[in-house]
């Protein structure tokens, strides 16, 4: 039977000191280090931003500086789903010796953060308290990410790296259908900021033409005192002062300390096996590693091919309704909960849940152990690069939903996350993915909260793939069913564009896009017990590299959801 286990030691008893200890080393599988000579890759959500990243690669940058010059880039051209004032998870793999590693540049909650803080005095949640203006925003940590790669890993300057993102701040680039779809859908919210106003509508508020220049002058003096100070020139100096006042104008409680303070922590990837495909993940923080594994192992003891598609699909949707009851209940920021990483990654664990599984039935959700729940927009974005040498990044980056709170402090071009969303306001209620949390995930002072991100490598004796993608909540079974149907041999530009269906345990009904059934499988859903529910849009912007070491052929994809794009150098 495959098997999925976390890398030793258990991160219940890792607690990270102010400087970041490195995680172990991996040793790549002889095939890879054997592989044929190969190009490199870079897929993003916007083809600026892949050609940012192919520009410091043709300088002599490595997949790591490309990382750096690919994230700024995004908070340019791409606001609505990441930028300065957001976070996320980069992980990497360094080809010299195997070394992987997880950079965790999630946002904090500031030090004055409570447990109740979007709580009315009778502990009810206050409607968009958690959402809305800047109270609902954590500390960023993306500026903190591209000092530590560049310095860390990189070979190239940071002052370097930033450059594109900086001229394209600096000189602009035309609007483009799908931003301008998230302008039209924040309109209203951005209008309630002056400087975000000023940057992404016209001067009498309307939203621009496409094809209109989009100039952002202060969010270039902002990274152009990254690229001068490092880090400081964001967490400390003029940047923080006029962050901070622009955040406690709106309402929130952020403080230079706050920024000062702010550090990546390297975590363990999480690594296991699945038939014998070697996976990489994100680590918590994140919960996408631990689910897509859960879910993995959960599956491994049927055998998929041998059964028709509707029984396969349904079987996966009980393992993705599992592995999600398990993130609900169990896990949180490492720093400050124990989580059972260990029983979640188990086989035996696994063949526990396996055995409430029935071929012919689905079981509901509220029979499974888990959390009592009250009755019952969203962006992120994710970019895959690999280098001539071999090395790889699987970054995902958000600022939670399109545009965060849609705030833009003065002076600063940057706008605030509303991450702090992403914690459990109060155990049971879903958050604005629909998401339920325990206490586990409940908010303190500087905790960093769960996240759905899930940034993955796949590999097999014969090739590997390099996968994520926004979408919330959908993050984790979009990975889970990217990772199946590359190991069934589906390439890069089909695993982008695959239907996708999601079961997330609560509430107890699957999501699907158009094409992820057929009509066949539908009915037979449905007589297995299965609520089914078509939301009307589509989800998701995968960005996928996969590289086959006998030939070295290397394909880079892109979502055709989004407007990003695939680059082989």
């Amino acid at each position: 039977m495959a098997a999925i286990a976390c890398a030793p030691p258990a991160f219940a008893d890792h607690v990270p000191a102010t400087a970041a200890k490195p995680a172990a080393h991996a040793v790549a599988p002889l095939a890879e280090r054997t592989a044929a000579v190969h190009k490199g890759a870079i897929a993003s959500a916007y083809p600026l931003a892949s050609q940012a990243g192919q520009e410091i690669l043709a300088a002599g940058g490595n997949a790591f500086d490309a990382a750096v010059a690919v994230s700024a880039a995004l908070a340019v051209v791409e606001p609505s789903s990441s930028g300065l004032g957001g976070g996320g998870f980069y992980l990497l793999h360094r080809q010299s010796d195997g070394y992987e590693t997880m950079l965790d540049a999630r946002e904090k909650a500031p030090g004055a953060a409570t447990r109740d803080m979007y709580l009315d005095k009778a502990g009810n949640a206050i409607e968009n308290a958690s959402i809305s203006g800047a109270l609902a925003a954590g500390i960023p940590g993306e500026p903190a990410a591209f000092e530590y790669l560049a310095r860390k890993y990189g070979k190239l300057s940071l002052q370097q790296s930033l450059q594109p993102a900086i001229r394209l701040a600096r000189d602009g680039f035309p609007l483009y259908a799908r931003l301008q779809g998230g302008i039209r859908r924040k309109q209203s919210v951005l209008k309630r900021s002056p400087d975000a106003a000023k940057a992404f509508l016209t001067a009498d508020g309307a939203v621009p033409e496409i094809g209109a220049i989009i100039k952002q002058p202060d969010l270039a003096m902002t990274l152009e005192a990254i690229a001068e100070q490092g880090a400081k020139g964001f967490y400390a100096g003029r940047v923080a002062a006029d962050l901070v006042a622009g955040v406690r104008a709106d309402g929130g409680i952020w403080t230079l300390q706050d920024l000062a303070a702010y550090r990546v922590i390297e975590r363990k990837p999480l690594i296991g096996d699945y038939h014998g495909a070697r996976i990489v993940s994100a680590s918590p923080p994140s919960s996408g590693g631990i689910a897509v594994i859960d879910a993995l192992n959960i599956l491994s003891g049927f055998d998929l091919h041998k059964v028709d598609s509707a029984t396969r699909k349904h079987l996966v949707i009980e393992a993705m309704r599992r592995a999600y009851r398990d993130r609900a209940i169990y896990l949180g920021d490492p720093d400050f909960v124990k989580m059972p990483l260990a029983q979640l990654s188990s086989v035996d664990y696994a063949a526990g849940q396996r055995s409430s599984i029935r071929t012919d039935k689905a079981m509901p959700s509220n029979m499974l152990p888990g959390i009592e729940s009250e009755p019952v927009g969203m962006q992120t974005t994710h970019f895959s690069v690999l280098d001539a040498a071999g090395n790889r990044v699987a970054a995902t980056i958000s600022v939670n939903l399109f545009f965060g709170t849609g705030y833009m402090p003065p002076k600063t071009g940057v706008l605030l996350n509303n991450t702090m969303d992403d914690f459990s306001t109060k155990p049971g209620r879903p958050n604005e993915f629909g998401l339920v949390g325990a206490t586990a995930n409940s908010i303190a002072p500087n905790k960093r909260s769960l996240s759905s991100m899930s940034p993955t490598f796949v590999e097999t004796p014969k090739g590997l793939m390099i996968v994520g993608s926004p979408g919330g909540s959908f993050i984790i079974s979009m990975v889970l069913l990217g990772t199946l149907n590359y190991l069934d041999g589906m390439n890069a530009a089909d695993i982008v564009k695959y239907p996708h269906y999601h079961h997330q345990y609560l509430p107890d009904e699957v999501d699907y896009e158009p094409g992820a059934f057929s009509d066949a499988e539908i009915k037979e859903l449905q007589a297995k017990g299965h609520t089914l529910k078509m939301p009307g849009w589509q989800w998701g912007n995968m960005q996928v590299i996969t590289w086959d070491f006998a030939s070295g052929n290397v394909a880079a994809a892109s979502d055709p959801r989004g407007e990003g794009a695939g680059l082989v150098y």
